[in-house]
């Protein structure tokens, strides 16, 4: 009686658990039953075209070139001589051991990537001998093509889905290929398309049968949407080859739009070599740590500069704003700015100006520090109140979009640095006021900013009080962008009638002051130079005091401004020597098409600064940057 039960209940179990089965196939899972985990269904995919790239003016920059990958289905494999197959594909034995037993880890009835990207030569050879080899196939995959050698920074690279990324999102196979850098990474939703899927039914034996479920669920592929980026390539390229044999970042921005027209970075590489089977062995030598040159880090957005003299505009609007100063507004400086007691507590200054009264206009003109000095010490101290004045400060400029990411359209990014009250009050122990932080008076001190961040404050200057933000693109399938980021105006703290006295200053700075030598005829350019130093650093165990960086921003013409830029030359000494016509050259080329001096392009074009890099060679990152 008891073997009977046993029988009875046994044959219970098993029913119950097989119809449980069916209901939770059937029924619970329904249409959303994903059939390439059934080891009876064979799965082929049809790979889209990842979306084309153009520039503003229709230049294609990104496209696609066929590649063949060998896959390998390893439940499909049948018994085969090793070392002939090796052969065909030019890989050793451990190689091979190696590939197929990641390939069977990862899952031993789903296809995955062999061997990628054949030669052509190698793929027409092979596709006649492949067939002996069961579960091996060939797979034709699109990959990137970058006609014009340029803008890496900007564009980025694509490279293999990793297991742990395709286990994790069902979009994606291991092996396949996915944005990781630039707008690849930025733009991989409207890039990527989405692949087909044709499902096969198999038998025990793994031999196709016929389409699974009559084809109802395959698919069929759409290609990723084309983009249109804001850049000039044109104008990119020529200011990459001004940077040759430098270091630094330039940005331009047209100050209607926040369009960025050119992001360079420098020391750069070509977007080729990180394309096709020679990609891995290449990223390993661009991005070693090691490399003082670092190509891959991209200083137009990451390098946190100390701004110099170009900071000075910020503090007059500040002091404008405050109403602590106006335009006739008059310090004297002798020779600098004395700032305590003792003998060492004293700014320089090499205005030129010796104790006579220097207004506003002047004083943004030559560059004068006593004057900003002055300026600041009056704003902080408006009301005794040290701290909460520099929060106020903090706060004026901070609107223009300092001290923060901006919110623009690329990955990669560097925050800055705009120090407030709060942040002297944890670290000076003991009762402090503007001359103890007065270095931020002239751009030096705390204050650290970005090329990117800079060329914005001066689309903001050109725009008399706000901006918009910095962006990389313009289109999406040949429809304009209408994100309300990029599209609606951010307001500055300061009044828009504040910006005039600076503007006219700016302008002077190109007619009378540190950058008339790279005024150019015809085009009324505003700007401002700067000169920023660098701390002593121990090179080789001798303290040493690396060249000053040479910046300028600038922006025209002065009415209706259709570019805005900001230069920064790591080690290039004064703003007026290199930064200044590397800036008038780019405004030029952007606004004429033309070089009306043919002798200081070929100068930039052929200086380089390398043999003052190769000085300063030691395991800590460039200097300048952070």
């Amino acid at each position: 009686m008891q073997r009977s039960f046993l029988l009875y209940f046994s044959i219970t179990l098993v029913g119950v658990l097989f119809i449980g089965r069916l209901f939770q196939l059937q029924i619970l899972r329904g249409q959303k039953y994903d059939p390439i985990n059934n080891a009876a269904v064979k799965t082929q995919y049809d790979y889209p075209e990842r979306g084309y790239v153009y520039d503003r003016n229709g230049t294609l920059i990104i496209a696609n070139q066929l590649s063949y990958d060998v896959m390998v289905q390893p439940n499909e494999v049948t018994p085969l001589d090793t070392l002939e197959f090796c052969a065909l594909l030019k890989i050793d034995k451990a190689s091979f051991l190696k590939r197929f037993n990641r390939a069977q880890n990862y899952a031993s009835y789903l296809p995955s990537v062999f061997l990628k990207q054949l030669a052509k030569e190698d793929y027409a050879y092979l596709q006649e001998k492949l067939h002996h080899y069961k579960g091996f196939y060939i797979q034709k995959r699109v990959i990137r093509e970058y006609p014009i050698k340029s803008a890496a920074n900007i564009f980025g690279y694509i490279s293999e889905v990793s297991e742990s990324k395709a286990k994790k999102n069902v979009d994606y196979q291991q092996g396949e290929l996915i944005g990781k850098a630039g707008i690849e990474k930025e733009y991989e939703a409207y890039l990527r398309g989405t692949k087909g899927k044709k499902y096969s039914h198999k038998n025990r034996f793994n031999k196709v049968t016929g389409p699974y479920k009559n084809g109802v669920l395959d698919t069929l592929p759409s290609n990723g949407k084309d983009l249109t980026l804001t850049i000039d390539i044109e104008l990119q390229q020529y200011a990459e080859s001004l940077m040759k044999g430098k270091r630094g970042g330039i940005v331009a921005i047209e100050p209607s739009s926040g369009e960025i027209l050119a992001l360079v970075t420098a020391p750069s590489y070509d977007p080729n070599v990180l394309v096709g089977r020679k990609r891995s062995k290449n990223s390993v030598l661009l991005m070693n740590p090691k490399n003082p040159d670092k190509p891959t880090y991209d200083r137009s957005l990451m390098a946190q500069y100390a701004p110099g003299s170009p900071f000075k505009m910020m503090n007059a609007l500040i002091g404008l704003q405050e109403n602590v100063i106006n335009a006739n507004t008059a310090f004297r400086c002798y020779e600098g700015y004395q700032y305590g007691r003792r003998k060492n507590e004293f700014m320089g200054c090499h205005c030129g100006i010796i104790g006579n009264p220097i207004y506003l206009k002047t004083a943004i003109a030559r560059s004068c520090n006593s004057y900003f000095a002055n300026t600041f010490k009056r704003i902080v101290e408006k009301d005794n109140k040290p701290s909460e004045g520099l929060n106020n400060w903090s706060k004026h400029v901070k609107s223009f979009g300092l001290g923060d990411y901006l919110g623009y359209d690329l990955p990669a990014g560097a925050a800055g640095r705009i120090p407030t009250g709060v942040f002297y009050d944890n670290r000076i122990n003991y009762r402090w006021n503007a001359s103890s932080v007065i270095s931020n008076a002239i751009g030096q001190g705390d204050v650290e900013t970005t090329p990117i961040q800079l060329a914005n404050f001066t689309a903001a200057i050109a725009n008399k009080g706000f901006f918009y933000t910095p962006h990389i693109l313009k289109k999406v399938a040949g429809e304009a962008i209408k994100n309300k980021k990029y599209t609606v105006p951010k307001k500055t703290s300061i009044a828009a009638k504040h910006f005039e006295p600076i503007i006219e200053a700016m302008h002077e700075v190109f007619k009378t002051g540190t950058g008339k030598s790279s005024q150019i005829k015809g085009i009324e350019i505003c700007g401002k130079t700067g000169t920023v130093e660098n701390s002593i650093k121990i090179i080789d165990g001798v303290k040493t005091q690396a060249p000053d960086h040479s910046i300028l921003v600038a922006f025209a013409p002065k009415d209706n401004p259709k570019i805005a830029i900001a230069v920064f030359v790591e080690n290039g000494g004064y703003g007026s020597t290199i930064a200044a016509p590397i800036s008038s050259l780019i405004i030029e080329k952007y606004l004429t098409e033309k070089i009306s001096k043919p002798l200081v392009e070929k100068r930039i074009l052929a200086l380089s600064l390398q043999e003052v890099y190769d000085k300063q060679k030691s395991k800590e990152i460039a200097p300048g940057t952070k």
